[in-house]
């Protein structure tokens, strides 16, 4: 972006006979203002941020302190991520890596460290000459001089979030009198003064806790986590997320006791702080970088401590179109037929975190017209659907899945959504529900579509009221999609495609083309950026229902549907992998399977 770098060098006018007199070099940079203004343009140009957006922003910082950056992050217009990535695009700078703060510098003895950690400033590396810093704001000019001055050498300046900048600098300086006020008194806490209820809530009220906390919340927030892992051991407190399906190890908030984190968030969810014998259960809903997010909280008591588990529900994040989360082609063809037929049950099944609330909601999504009356019944309502009448399962005062599904059958509903079928009661209330003429959509825990039909008649759904009722059944996998910046293509070798039988694919070429991950600064070095579904759709037919009607098993069942036209999903997977969106290894992890016929 060579006009956005051509302001970076632009003369201003410094107090240069000071610079002078140290004998360094004199730099002149764009003055904050300029990049200031450049920065709102550059993420509109990246489509990250709306005309409308930038002129609000502009408007709050008439009578505010803060960075045009900074107020973006604020209003949650753009993620700290995204404004550095772009700032660093920018001003063709490097991002700085999560692996880089991991031993950064102690510059203390050179530059005044409430002045780090005011202008957020980060020591990297040293060489003779240059000094390498990250920085929430590399384009401040004026703060570059001043480390210039204080150290006597030349800053080269990477770009960095201003959370993971606060927390490195958290550790660095961990030593100072008031963290380790705050550390020992943890310490004393961890060392079996776990019965001072009122001194465990006083330390998940102190800043240095609050922050960390917040910290961990807001980096899996920009990283695009689904879950954040909160685990106790001997050695001390481990954070993972769990990024695009896979668990990531991150770097611990700070020196603090896990007592005090776990305290906190337990706090925020209303949970008994002095219970820590049983697992426990609560919600967050809280305002993140200007966007509401709701958080599933679950605690479970280990042998260090209280491990605890974070999901995320970021609806902002979430497409719900078919499309967006990966149905095409005949998958695509045959889910739209059945979401067209008025009445029927249809299945969405896979295991946990496979995506089938997103899947269902999404179907949801198309069905919501004015004509249709449409009632769910969850646990937990994870989105909000404008114009759905969403129940709360509540066990604690009987409100079950069979109770609110008795009660709203008589709300004349046309289109019921029941969260998961989990017992018998439940299931034969829903093959009820469509044969009195509704549509039902729910979800199933198998591993693939001609299962579910077995564990139905396990459930003892008699096997003539399935035939009559279901409609057709999705099974589904997350996979992994390969990062469209680095992904790298290679010809697939003779024995992959025996091993996987890619031949036997239709319009396949002679040389089949597979695609690697490589890793680059936009998808945090890991090859892969948002997930994508893998599926295979059984459609009931005449053929499967005499199949049903003669307890046939789930392989014979399987054979049949994939005689008439059903694409497994370790077939769906392959047809992806050739197509760039996703690796061979990824289909093989989640489908484990290694033949294309399911």
């Amino acid at each position: 972006m060579p006009e956005y770098r051509a302001g970076f060098n632009h003369d201003i006018a410094l107090s240069s006979q000071a610079l002078a007199t140290r004998g360094l070099e004199i730099n002149f940079r764009t003055p904050e203002q300029t990049v200031n203004a450049q920065i709102g343009n550059f993420l509109i140009d990246k489509g990250i941020l709306q005309p409308g957006q930038l002129e609000q922003a502009l408007h709050v910082k008439e009578g505010a302190k803060e960075k045009l950056g900074q107020l973006l992050v604020q209003l949650g217009f753009v993620s700290e991520r995204d404004l550095a990535a772009s700032t660093a695009e920018m001003l063709e700078l490097e991002l700085a890596q999560v692996e880089q703060y991991q031993n950064p510098l102690d510059i203390s003895d050179r530059v005044n460290k409430d002045f780090l950690i005011r202008n957020r400033v980060l020591g990297l590396d040293e060489s003779d000459q240059a000094l390498t810093v990250a920085m929430a704001d590399p384009g401040d000019s004026y703060l570059i001089d001043a480390l210039e001055l204080s150290t006597g050498k030349h800053i080269q300046p990477v770009v960095g979030t201003s959370s993971d900048i606060q927390a490195a600098l958290e550790q660095l300086f961990e030593k100072d009198e008031a963290l380790a006020e705050v550390t020992e008194s943890a310490v004393t806490v961890a060392e079996g003064n776990l019965d001072d209820i009122e001194r465990l809530k006083d330390m998940a009220s102190e800043a240095p806790v609050v922050r960390s906390v917040n910290q961990v919340l807001v980096r899996a927030l920009e990283m695009r986590a689904s879950d954040i892992h909160i685990e106790p051991h001997e050695s001390g407190l481990r954070i993972r997320y769990r990024i695009d399906g896979v668990l990531r190890k991150m770097p611990p908030p700070s020196k603090l006791s896990s007592a005090a984190v776990v305290s906190r968030v337990k706090v925020m969810a209303n949970l008994n702080i002095a219970e820590r014998r049983l697992p426990q259960d609560g919600r967050i809903k809280i305002r993140v970088e200007g966007r509401e997010v709701d958080m599933r909280i679950s605690t479970i008591p280990t042998l260090y401590g209280e491990s605890v588990v974070i999901r995320l529900l970021d609806q902002r994040g979430v497409p719900l179109d078919f499309e967006s989360l990966g149905f095409d082609g005949v998958n695509l063809s045959r889910l739209n037929n059945l979401l067209k037929h008025p009445q029927g049950i249809i299945l969405v099944t896979g295991p946990t975190g496979s995506g089938k609330t997103t899947t269902l909601y999404a179907a949801l999504r198309r069905l919501n017209t004015p004509e249709k009356k449409i009632l769910t019944v969850e646990d937990p309502v994870e989105y909000q659907l404008e114009g759905t009448n969403q129940i709360q399962v509540q066990p604690k005062i009987d409100l079950t899945f069979a109770n609110a599904l008795r009660s709203i059958l008589r709300q004349d509903p046309d289109i019921i959504m029941i969260g998961e079928m989990r017992d018998t009661e439940t299931a034969k209330i829903a093959v009820q529900a469509a044969l009195t003429g509704h549509k039902v959509l729910s979800t199933l825990h198998t591993n693939d579509a001609p299962s579910s039909i077995t564990r139905m008649l396990d459930m003892h759904v008699d096997d003539f009221l399935l035939t009559s009722t279901i409609d057709g059944v999705l099974a589904q996998r997350l996979v992994r999609r390969l990062c469209t910046h680095c992904r790298e293509s290679y010809i697939a070798p003779e024995e992959t495609c025996a091993k996987y039988q890619l031949h036997a694919l239709n319009d396949l070429p002679a040389e089949p083309t597979l695609y690697r991950a490589v890793g680059c600064d936009h998808c945090d070095n890991s090859g892969y950026r948002g997930r994508g579904t893998i599926a295979e759709v059984l459609v009931m037919s005449e053929g499967l229902r005499q199949a049903i009607n003669q307890r046939s098993t789930a392989d014979e069942i399987r054979a049949i549907a994939i005689g008439e036209g059903m694409i497994t999903m370790h077939q769906d997977g392959l047809r992806k992998a050739l197509r760039g969106i996703t690796t061979l290894d990824e289909v093989e992890r989640v489908t484990q399977a290694g033949h294309v016929d399911g």
